[in-house]
């Protein structure tokens, strides 16, 4: 639920939450599908599975679930697998804020890279991670999909710094960088 302020918390998704993703990520792709098709990728994923596998994030708001992050740690970045967000909640900034919560995982972990990818035709993601300081660096035909490939170079936050010398990262429900040199 959103705090006083109303600003959703930022939380790892729990197995319940598996429906409630899916629902909001059908909801949240339903406009691209005139565009790419019946199904465009997240949309087959097995929620309760990716949980299993890599860190999954939600946002909570008076409805429920409002927005969701999977993430894919990797050897030299964090991949956005997907980010979400309830079409009654876009332009609210809570996509903003879970790309930011990326970025501070990402330094956490002391990850200097956060990665994504998106369908060329999905023209509006494209412009909203340009305006979040994502550049393209590469393109690849995927099926009838033609991927843009995303970076953003952060500063990595080494661990002593990551959770303020005891502090709560992200990972571990803190805000991140605990002692705001990191995050």
């Amino acid at each position: 639920m959103p705090d006083s302020a109303g600003v959703s918390p930022i939380r790892p998704a729990r197995p319940d939450d598996a429906e409630a993703i899916a629902e909001l990520v059908r909801r949240a792709y339903a406009r691209w599908i005139p565009v790419a098709g019946p199904e465009p990728r997240p949309l087959p994923d097995d929620f309760a599975e990716a949980m299993a596998d890599h860190p999954v994030w939600v946002a909570d708001g008076p409805g429920g679930v409002e927005a969701v992050l999977e993430l894919l740690p990797a050897r030299d970045h964090l991949l956005v697998e997907n980010v979400a967000v309830d079409p009654d909640r876009q332009g609210c900034g809570l996509g903003h804020r879970m790309m930011g919560f990326a970025e501070a995982e990402a330094r956490r972990r002391g990850l200097p890279e956060v990665r994504l990818y998106t369908d060329e035709r999905f023209a509006d993601n494209v412009t909203f991670y340009a305006r979040q300081g994502y550049h393209v660096f590469d393109r690849a035909a995927n099926g009838a999909a033609r991927l843009v490939f995303m970076a953003k170079r952060v500063t990595a936050c080494p661990p002593s710094l990551a959770s303020g010398g005891g502090g709560k990262g992200p990972a571990e429900g803190g805000k991140g960088g605990g002692n705001g040199l990191c995050g």
